[in-house]
This record gives structure tokens, C-alpha cells and sequence, in this order.
């Protein structure tokens, strides 16, 4: 999703910057063609207001490319068919934009009225997809459906979001000839200028809009602080660039102005002048074009009669073939410049991703580093060509020597043969990236700001060296078809064009077949095939040290390098399985004791093969506080324990959705090992907002896994609009439970999170998965129905747990912690109203304004506080009243009432007994530090289970050391539960 952003963005703006570096090289086309630069004075474009333009213009650029790729994420799905979808479609509506209107804007007179139109165009557009967004994503998922095949689900994502988005990103399209030709005339530091000003533009876009404008405005705000920059540009544009006037007439036709019957008069005798009078403007004009193309050393410009009428109609040109490969196939490079460089930016930010944290400020970091890398590369080729002699208003070989001249065209060999050795030195830093990020923290320590340093570290160390050459190729790329005719507009088309290829090309094809370390040594192998293409026969590129040196060198790289593939395997541990997939790298690791453990690129998710007890409460508690379950679905799978230990119970019916198919197809091996394949759900691969939207029927009870808020995209599962569609997904009666990862969330987050659940469950209460304080998980219980309680007393429930059918894999439900209605309903921690208090002054996290998304990742770089810390401080603040937990009918006996709260005390003793516990294999030691805690714990509630199981264990072990000790804790437990037999049973085998 960030990715989406990164790779379009990049495109974008990165094209943007670099047009206006291009734009002093080519020559003059249409009306003002033949006259000469100094006569246009809208050409010379007023310093400070161009250097404004392209500041806000690149800007808006970005802002928009940011709020409209997670916009469409959110109704398109985050899979890798919806995501690549997206890229190509905004992709392919610059390309479209540049394509019919580029022609037009060279051709034209007056290119100020272009980019006025072109930028009022975006911004009503921008303005209109507030409004539109919304309601054009309910109507895609409908189309998608609920489980779509997957050239069907691009093809609506491609279509929908190519449609809705066309108007603006044709204009953005568009824009970019219409700057060239605003900016063409400038001199030379006029140039460096507007090239700045538009990187730092992009750049400040990129990180306000991230760090600031989303996170405080939302989504839509900013799109419309974005149309407010673009009619900004708009005022200033009509006001600061003055009108392009009409060619300055010849002296003759000066003493004829006069009237207007006199122009008439003027015009009626040049139509009576024949043919012969055509003839001698024709010999004019060849004369002229003669002595022009002398002075370049050359005969013509190569343009024949139909080539000259498609520049005049507007339409592509073909091909133009020249002396020497390097000058032939202009089109061919310059689609493979935007194929092959957005394909590296692809794989750079797929193996990166397995190093950093995948947060939205992981990809704002990226994207700035690639713009400026990108526009320093064309900066630099613009002042080396400057350098040679070559002046921004004409093309280069119009006034330089033979000797300059050679030195261009022999860069078409040099730098796509420099850009494949920097793609290989790149792939070389990606390799040394784990060292090169150990040593960075090592270096600067912990912190928010550290963090983003390192992972700005990484991205420089990948991207600086190929994006500085990606840039200068390009521009010299656009400089060449300028000078050989092609118009700006037609050569950013066909290399926009080749950009839209790369995500789906790169990132579904190549990187899951060949692993991005083949699939960077294949980009590296096609800049090198353009190099060996240059040259032409007599001197054939291949023959050259800077090419074959290189080649020799990757296909030394690809036998004996190691795959990118970044794994943390603890000492005694292995690889079981490892998987690349079109969005993730998925892989299992097994340690010493034979514990299996799921990563997600490089990031253990929860659960594991040891983990089967708490994984199975996060089913079996939204099922038991449900009367009569028969359906139920889980949003997320992870390692399949958990909806696998809901499908061992025969009643159930049980889906599960899953975004990664290769963690699908890691399940097996966790549920396998833990005796849970007897009963499997039904596994879905798809996006889990999507999918609650548009499945086709209901479920009684819907369990939302505990997904890390911090990732990109996860914040999106936590949001108003989520859990209100989740709520319209539910049967009559139905319950929804979304579980929240405590340990990975701060309570800034998890109080936005509760805002926006109780949204749309005002009835919503907080439960806890299980005791642990190093990995607490609490979980956010809301029903459909706001009657939903009935008064059902602590008898009805013990009589419902008893008659829940025996399982499949043989395990019952004391197996999981939950033998009794106390269990169960001892896991709330707090009611409706307390989490209303909790939450009452915090944002809501909403898909506008997705605060946790930016919020949470904070915590991730730099925690402040513990888990257990964190924990406890929800404990002080919330609570809970046993009538929202049994209803307040008199049906609810007012003993229930009070066992209840006392199991309730009992728990947060004995959560406070382990916060200051030193784990020690001595019972004797372990004795002393929890005894007395946990005693209090067990006198509190006759009914507390948690504390009278470790205490009789302990004393267990230590009866054969010191059974005096043993009988003392036996006895006190034998009188604070008297109902349990266990410590009784345990005094008569001790003996008198």
C-alpha cells in the first residue's frame, strides 16, 4: 500500500523534476519555432514565480499520490492483484495524459493556458473525489465480489481505479509538457532553480503529508489542502507568467498595420498570390531549414513528409532510425528507463522490508530517497552537458564542437552501463544491509528519530548510486528524442508507459519465480543490453570493457551470491520452510526444542507451535460468550491454531480469511504438529475488509485477529467504518470480538481503536485472552443487538458450558483455562461505560483519518513503557459492573453478583503477584517470592482457579525437599477453596 505510493509517486513527481532538467535541451516546435528565444518573452519565465510553481506543484503531486493510494486500498483490498492494479492505472493515466496532450502543448502558443487548464483540472477533480470515492468503492466491491479469481479481480481494480482517477492524472500528465514548455527560455541557473524548487516541493510533500497533514487532518483534508496548492498555482501562474504574444510581424508587414480593413485588405492579396507565391515560400522555408541543420553538421533532421504530418497531427511517432544503434530506437530506451528503474525501486523496497519495520514513515523515507536521488542524477547531467557548451534554448549539437558531440552520443553506451554496475553495487549494499543496520544502531542508540535514521541509512545506501544515474539516463534519454523531433510529452508517454509494466511485471512474475536477488541481476542484465546495443556495428557496445566487465561480474554474482532472502535463525534453530510471494516473504523457523515459529518477512507473528493455549482462548472465548454459534468467521489466520481449535468443536461451521496465500499453504505444518488437522476451516485468500463486505451470507460470530497496528495496512482493520461493516455482517444475535495486541500497541492507539468500536458497538466490553503479562492480548466484545443481555445467571452459563459437545481432537475446554463460567466470564476487565470514559478524549481511528496507522508505529521504534506496564495501567483505568456482564433482570441473584466481583479482585491480585516475579527453577525460591500473593488471590475468590493451580504445583515439588513447607501451603489452600479436592488428595498422599 505505502509501496503503491512509493512506486507511483516516485514515477510521478521523480518524471516531473526530472522534465524541467530535460526541458532547456530540446528544440523549438510549433508556432514559435522559428523565431528566436529572446523574442518570446513568455518564455522567460518570471524567476520567483516559476521556482514557486514547481514547489507547490510538486507538493500537490505527491499529497494526491498519498491519500489516493490508500484511499483505493481501502475498498480495493490489499491483495497483490488490487495493489499492482492501482500503480498501473495511475500509471497509465499519466502516460494517456501525455500522450494526447503532449503534442498539443508543443504545438501551442500559448502553453500558460495549458497549465492553467491542466492544473484547475486536478484540483476540481481532487475536490470531486472526496465526495466520489466512497461511494464508487462500495459499488467496486460489489463488482469484485467476495471471492474473485485473480485476473478478474485486476480487472476491475485496473478498470475502476483507471476511470476514476483519469481526469486528474491525465492533467498530471499533461502538466509535465506544459511545465517543459513554461520553463523552456529560462538560462541556466533559472533551470537549476525550477529543478530544486520542485525536489524540495516533492520532498516536503512526501514527509508533511506523512508525518503531519494525514495523521492530524485525514485523508481528505489534505486532498483538499492539495486542491487549494493547485489553485494556487492557478492564481499565481495567471498573474506571475505573462501571455505568450503572436510572432513579431516583418518590417514590410509593420508598415501595413494599421485597421482592420487594412489587415483584411492585406490578407486578401497573399490568397491571390497562386501557386507561384507558395512555391517561394517553400524554397524560403527549405532555405531556412537548410542553413539550420548545416550548422548541426547534418543534412535534414531525418523527418520525412509522414513523419512531419503525425507531429503535426499529434500522434506517436514511429521509431526513428539514425547513425549508430545508440541513436535508433529512441523508444525502446526510454520505456525500458521507466520498465527497469521502477523495477528496481520494486525489489529494493521488497528486501528492505525484511530489515525495516514496514510502517507508513518506512515508505514516506523510501520515496523521499529516491526523489532525490532521481533529481540530483538529472541536476548533474544538466550541468555537465551546460559544461560542454550547450545552451538551454537550442538542442545540444546546434552550437557545440564535433569533439562535445561525440562525448553525448557516446552516453548512450556509458550510462546504461554505469547504471547496471550501480544496480549491482546496490544489490551488494542490500547484501551487507544487516550489518550495515546493526552497526548504525550500535552507533546511535534507540529512539524515534534514530530508527528512521537508520532505515533513511538503508534506503541510501540501496538507491543512491542507481538513482543518480537512473536520473541523468533519463534526461539525456528525453534530451535525444527532443533533438531528434520527438516531442517531451511523447517521450515521458512511452517511458510512463514502461513504469506502469514494472509492478505487476517485477513484483507477480519475477520476484515469487526467481527471488529478488535473480530478479535484480535480470534489471542489471537488460541496462547492459542496452549498453552492448550502442555503438553500432562498427564499434559494437559488447566489445567495451564497461560492458562486458560488468556482465562478467553478474554472472559471477548469480552462481555463487546468496539469495535475498533475510531470515533470523537463533543459534540451534533452522529454516523449515521459506516462501517469496508477490507481497511478502513467508518462512517457518524451528528452534532446538522443536517449537515452529511464523515470519512474516522477517517478523515473527503470533503464535506459534508452543503457543496452542492462548491461540485457542482467542477462539473459544467469543464462541462460548456467544448462546447458540453456529457460524463463525476469523479475520486473519497466522499460524491456523486458532480458527483450527474453533473447527475441532462439530456445531461450527468455520471460515477463515487469510491476505497472504503463502501463509495459507505454512498452515498445515502448525496445525499438523499441534493435532488439529483432524477439522480444518474454510480458508479464504483475500483481503479481510473486502471480504466482510462482500461475502455472500451471515455469521454468529466474527473474531478479528490481533494484526500488529503498525504495519502498513493494519491500522486499516481498526477502524470505525470496519467495524461497522463487520456489524452488518453479522447474523441476529451475532458478536463480533477484536482482539488487540497490548505488547505491540500503545494506549494512545488502543484508545482511538476503542473509540471507533464502540462506534458501532455501544455495548461493547474489554476481555482478556489469558494471564500473560510479557504478550498481553485484550480483546474488544461487541454485539449486533443492544439487548443481547437477557439475565442470564451464573446457573444458565454453567449449563451451557456443560453441555458444549466433545470435541474432535479430543481436548476439553479445562484444557484451555476454561472449565467453569467464572473463567469466562472472569476475563472481562471492563464494561461499556468504563471504556467510553477510557476512550472519551482520544481521536477516533476512522479510514479518513487512520490515526493508529501513524500513531503506533512510534511505540515500534521507540517503546517507552513495558507491556506489563501498559497492562496494568488499563487495569487502573477501566472496570467493569457484573450487571453488563449478566444483565440487571431479576432473574440475576445478587450472590452471583458477588462471587463474580470477588473473581474479578481475585484476578488483579493476581496479575499484581507476577509483575515483580524473578522466574527461578527452585520451588523453594519461587515460594517465597509469589506464596503470599498468591494465597491472597486464592482467599479472595473460592472460585479463582489461577492462583490455586501453580501454588499446589509448587508445593508438589517441593513435598520430597521439604514437606513440612508443602503441608503448610496444601492446608492454606485446603481452607481458602474447599471445594477443590485437589490440595486434600495432596495432604493424604504426604502421609500423618
Amino acid at each position: 500500500m505505502s509501496t503503491v505510493a512509493g512506486e507511483g509517486a516516485a514515477a510521478r513527481d521523480g518524471a516531473a523534476a526530472l522534465g524541467h532538467a530535460q526541458a532547456a535541451d530540446g528544440p523549438d516546435h510549433g508556432a514559435e519555432a522559428a523565431l528566436p528565444m529572446s523574442a518570446s518573452p513568455a518564455d522567460r519565465v518570471t524567476p520567483r514565480v516559476a521556482l514557486a510553481l514547481m514547489a507547490v506543484s510538486g507538493f500537490a503531486g505527491l499529497g494526491y499520490q498519498m491519500v489516493w493510494t490508500q484511499q483505493c486500498a481501502l475498498w480495493l483490498g490489499f491483495e497483490a492483484a488490487a495493489v499492482l492494479a492501482v500503480v498501473t492505472a495511475f500509471f497509465g493515466g499519466l502516460a494517456l495524459g501525455a500522450l494526447l496532450l503532449g503534442g498539443r502543448i508543443e504545438r501551442s502558443a500559448e502553453p500558460r493556458r495549458w497549465y492553467l487548464a491542466c492544473e484547475a483540472a486536478i484540483g476540481l477533480w481532487g475536490l470531486a473525489l472526496v465526495v466520489l470515492m466512497r461511494p464508487a468503492g462500495d459499488a467496486v466491491q460489489r463488482w469484485i465480489g467476495a471471492e474473485p479469481t485473480a485476473l478478474w479481480q485486476w480487472a476491475v481494480s485496473f478498470g475502476a481505479s483507471f476511470v476514476l482517477l483519469l481526469p486528474a492524472t491525465a492533467a498530471m500528465g499533461a502538466t509535465l509538457p506544459a511545465i517543459e514548455r513554461l520553463a523552456r527560455g529560462a538560462g541556466r541557473r533559472s533551470i537549476a532553480g525550477l529543478y530544486a524548487a520542485n525536489t524540495a516541493g516533492a520532498v516536503l510533500g512526501v514527509l508533511l503529508v506523512t508525518f503531519w497533514l494525514v495523521p492530524g487532518i485525514g485523508l481528505a483534508s489534505t486532498a483538499m489542502v492539495c486542491a487549494g496548492l493547485n489553485a494556487l498555482c492557478v492564481v499565481g501562474a495567471w498573474r506571475g507568467l505573462p501571455p505568450s504574444p503572436r510572432p513579431s510581424p516583418a518590417p514590410r508587414e509593420r508598415g501595413q498595420e494599421g485597421t482592420h480593413e487594412k489587415r483584411q485588405e492585406e490578407m486578401q492579396e497573399k490568397r491571390q498570390e497562386g501557386a507561384h507565391g507558395k512555391r517561394q515560400e517553400g524554397a524560403h522555408e527549405e532555405r531556412r531549414d537548410e542553413m539550420r541543420h548545416l550548422l548541426r553538421g547534418r543534412e535534414g533532421d531525418g523527418r520525412s513528409p509522414p513523419q512531419r504530418a503525425r507531429e503535426a497531427s499529434g500522434l506517436l511517432p514511429l521509431p526513428l532510425a539514425g547513425e549508430g544503434g545508440g541513436e535508433g530506437l529512441l523508444f525502446l530506451p526510454l520505456a525500458l528507463s521507466g520498465l527497469l528503474g521502477i523495477g528496481y525501486e520494486v525489489m529494493v523496497v521488497r528486501v528492505l522490508s525484511q530489515l525495516n519495520e514496514d510502517t507508513v514513515y518506512t515508505f514516506a523515507l523510501l520515496l523521499a530517497v529516491y526523489l532525490v536521488g532521481t533529481s540530483t542524477g538529472a541536476a548533474l547531467y544538466q550541468r555537465w552537458l551546460s559544461s560542454r557548451g550547450g545552451e538551454p534554448a537550442s538542442p545540444p549539437p546546434a552550437n557545440l564542437s564535433p569533439t562535445h558531440a561525440r562525448a553525448i552520443r557516446a552516453l548512450d553506451l556509458r550510462l546504461p552501463a554505469l547504471l547496471a554496475i550501480a544496480c549491482l553495487l546496490g544489490l551488494l549494499a542490500l547484501w551487507s544491509a544487516p550489518s550495515l543496520k546493526d552497526g548504525a544502531f550500535a552507533l546511535v542508540g534507540p529512539g524515534f528519530g534514530a530508527a528512521l535514521g537508520v532505515e533513511t541509512l538503508l534506503a541510501l545506501a540501496a538507491f543512491a548510486l542507481p538513482t543518480l544515474v537512473m536520473g541523468a539516463w533519463f534526461s539525456h534519454l528525453a534530451t535525444r528524442a527532443l533533438s531528434r523531433g520527438i516531442g517531451f510529452g511523447h517521450a515521458l508517454a512511452v517511458n510512463t508507459l514502461g513504469a506502469a509494466a514494472a509492478a505487476p511485471l517485477f513484483g507477480v512474475v519475477l520476484a515469487p519465480w526467481l527471488g529478488p536477488k535473480a530478479t535484480l541481476l535480470v534489471i542489471a542484465a537488460g541496462y547492459l543490453l542496452l549498453a552492448a546495443s550502442a555503438g553500432g556495428a562498427a564499434a559494437p557496445g559488447w566489445r567495451r570493457p564497461l560492458v562486458w566487465a560488468p556482465a562478467a561480474v553478474l554472472g559471477l554474482l548469480g552462481l555463487v551470491g546468496a539469495p535475498l532472502a533475510f531470515v533470523d535463525v537463533p543459534p540451534g534453530a533452522r529454516i523449515v520452510s521459506y516462501a517469496e510471494g508477490a507481497t511478502a516473504a513467508v518462512s517457518v523457523v524451528e528452534d532446538g526444542q522443536g517449537v515452529a515459529r511464523l515470519r512474516i518477512n522477517n517478523r515473527q507473528q503470533e503464535g506459534s507451535s508452543a503457543s496452542l493455549f492462548v491461540d485457542g482462548r482467542q477462539a473459544l472465548l467469543p464462541v462460548l460468550l456467544h448462546p447458540s454459534p453456529r457460524r463463525v468467521l476469523f479475520l486473519g489466520l497466522g499460524t491456523g491454531a486458532t480458527s483450527s481449535t474453533a473447527a475441532q468443536d462439530p456445531s461450527l461451521r468455520v471460515d477463515a480469511v487469510e491476505l497472504l496465500p503463502e501463509v495459507i499453504a505454512a498452515s498445515p505444518r502448525f496445525t499438523s504438529a499441534l493435532g488439529l488437522d483432524g477439522a480444518t476451516p474454510r480458508l479464504v485468500a483475500a483481503d479481510a475488509r473486502r471480504y466482510v463486505r462482500a461475502a455472500p451470507s451471515t455469521y454468529d460470530v466474527i473474531v478479528s485477529d490481533n494484526f500488529h497496528p503498525a504495519r502498513s495496512g493494519s491500522g486499516a482493520l481498526y477502524t470505525r467504518e470496519h467495524f461497522e461493516a463487520v456489524r452488518e455482517r453479522l447474523a441476529p444475535g451475532g458478536l463480533f470480538c477484536q482482539w488487540l495486541p497490548l505488547h505491540q500497541l500503545d494506549l494512545d492507539s488502543l484508545r482511538s481503536v476503542v473509540r471507533a468500536f464502540l462506534a458501532a458497538y455501544p455495548d461493547g466490553m474489554a476481555v482478556l485472552a489469558s494471564n500473560s503479562l510479557e504478550t498481553p492480548v485484550v480483546g474488544l466484545v461487541g454485539h449486533r443487538d443492544p439487548d443481547h443481555l437477557t439475565g442470564t445467571g451464573l446457573a444458565q452459563w454453567h449449563d451451557r458450558l456443560l453441555r458444549a459437545p466433545a470435541r474432535r481432537d479430543g481436548r476439553s475446554l479445562a484444557d484451555f483455562g476454561l472449565e467453569d463460567e467464572f473463567a469466562v466470564l472472569g476475563s472481562v476487565v471492563a464494561g461499556p461505560s468504563a471504556l467510553a470514559d477510557f476512550a472519551r478524549e482520544a481521536p477516533m481511528n476512522t479510514d479518513d483519518r487512520p490515526v493508529v496507522a501513524y500513531l503506533a508505529p512510534r511505540l515500534l521504534y521507540a517503546p517507552e513503557s513495558t507491556p506489563k506496564d501498559r497492562l496494568f495501567e488499563l487495569l487502573h483505568r477501566v472496570s467493569a459492573r457484573p450487571e453488563e456482564v449478566l444483565g440487571a433482570r431479576a432473574d440475576r441473584s445478587p450472590e452471583d453478583a458477588r462471587r463474580l466481583q470477588a473473581y474479578w479482585r481475585a484476578r488483579d491480585r493476581f496479575l499484581e503477584a507476577g509483575r515483580k516475579v524473578r522466574p527461578v527453577a527452585d520451588p523453594g525460591e519461587m515460594l517465597a517470592q509469589v506464596g503470599a500473593p498468591l494465597l491472597d488471590a486464592a482467599w479472595t475468590s473460592a472460585d479463582f482457579r489461577p492462583a490455586y493451580d501453580p501454588l499446589l504445583r509448587m508445593a508438589l515439588a517441593l513435598a520430597p525437599r521439604d514437606p513440612a513447607a508443602a503441608r503448610r501451603v496444601l492446608l492454606a489452600l485446603k481452607e481458602a477453596q474447599p471445594a477443590r479436592p485437589e490440595a486434600a488428595e495432596a495432604l493424604q498422599s504426604l502421609g500423618p
